[in-house]
């Protein structure tokens, strides 16, 4: 039976899912509908949350094949990554450590666009895909920034309920685009990660409803705590109804408009594949599977601007705390980016993220495999890394 409706859905996923670039004579993407022989299983109790190490390892390698999704072939020149001059002698050794301490299945350092530290974990490598978790949460915010600059969004000022009708009447009639964008509509969410009763561990296997999303049917049960714009909640439902809003306003799936817009003007190497939810939509908050280099790549790309697909200065805006964390200087939330002391990234439980700092012209990029979601000591010792690579 959920064969079958995932063969319904595929259908309305794929209209509009192969689109031609402005000005080329090839696709920007090609897109097609990817459903595993075997589904995993949807129950909250055995979410990918609770699974064991050797498990989720293997799924984090291999989520098309546990998972429906979109495959999008990146059709446009690769941009090539030449290695530059290598990390000294201790600071490699710093760089293995802390991947042998923390599970890390890959970590890339770019200075200046060049590799200087490549290295590979856990069965992965060069060629293989692994998945973002919430690093997807920023690529949904740079496809946000490109409807924008498109003109499908008006601004982050404009109310949900003119792009999505369905939510007037929910706890989020009358939040902007932009309070969804930082976490900050004020409605009440649980986003713990080890409680099976929890919010995000519900919220994928909400019974679908013919012709909606599942992100406005779980919307549909949560009520308010604050007014909307004065408390920040992360809450990984809010990208999931973002990622609906740029999907809505253009017409076309994330997976699709982020081959356009991020993959080829990025110059993947890789293909990319993005899972879908019960209802053919892709998940924008998580599951967004690629190459280490191209997780690189992307940073690469927002650290340079993301010219020609986004306004000139978005990610200026995106990338700056709208949300200051009290008694951590420096330390904030944007639009779907994490800010830190001269730095900023997109970062995923179990160790996932890609850390920018623009004076050093530094992107580090790593995947991992934590042996719990959250861990404040390896994300730490992540800034720590980080911190020393650009101080090199």
């Amino acid at each position: 039976m959920m064969r079958a409706f995932l063969a319904g859905v595929a259908a309305l996923a794929l209209a509009s899912c192969t689109t031609m670039a402005t000005g080329t004579s090839e696709p920007a993407a090609v897109v097609t509908q990817s459903v595993p022989e075997t589904m995993a299983s949807l129950d909250p109790s055995d979410s990918i949350l609770f699974w064991d190490a050797e498990r989720r390892s293997a799924a984090f390698r291999d989520m098309e094949g546990l998972f429906p999704g979109l495959e999008v072939d990146q059709t446009g020149p690769i941009r090539q990554l030449p290695r530059g001059a290598s990390l000294d002698a201790e600071t490699r050794a710093a760089a293995q450590a802390f991947m042998a301490e923390t599970d890390a299945a890959g970590l890339m350092v770019l200075r200046d666009g060049k590799i200087v530290f490549e290295d590979y974990a856990l069965g992965f490598g060069p060629e293989g895909r692994w998945t973002s978790f919430s690093v997807a949460k920023s690529v949904t915010s740079t496809l946000l920034g490109a409807a924008i600059a498109d003109g499908a969004i008006e601004s982050i000022d404009q109310p949900v309920t003119d792009i999505i009708p369905a939510l007037a009447g929910t706890a989020y009639d009358g939040v902007t685009v932009g309070q969804i964008a930082t976490m900050t509509s004020g409605v009440k969410w649980n986003e713990d990660y080890t409680d099976p009763d929890s919010d995000v561990a519900k919220m994928l296997a909400v019974a679908p409803v013919p012709g909606e999303s599942q992100a406005i049917t779980y919307a549909r049960t949560l009520t308010r705590e604050a007014p909307a714009g004065e408390k920040w909640v992360y809450k990984t439902l809010e990208t999931n109804l973002l990622g609906l809003i740029v999907e809505e306003a253009t017409g076309r799936s994330l997976a699709d408009y982020a081959g356009e817009k991020i993959a080829r003007p990025a110059g993947f190497a890789g293909d990319l594949f993005w899972m879908q939810d019960l209802t053919g939509g892709n998940i924008a908050g998580c599951c967004l599977s690629l190459r280490l280099a191209d997780y690189a790549r992307f940073g690469q790309f927002v650290l340079e601007g993301g010219a020609g697909v986004v306004e000139p200065d978005w990610f200026a805006r995106a990338t700056a705390p709208a949300v200051p964390f009290e008694n951590a200087p420096g330390f904030g939330y944007g639009y779907q980016w994490w800010t830190y002391p001269g730095a900023y990234g997109a970062q995923g439980i179990f160790g996932q993220a890609i850390t920018v700092v623009p004076d050093e012209n530094l992107v580090v990029a790593v995947v991992s495999n934590w042996p719990t979601a959250t861990s404040t000591a390896n994300r730490n010792a992540f800034r720590s890394l980080v911190a020393r690579i650009a101080a090199q």
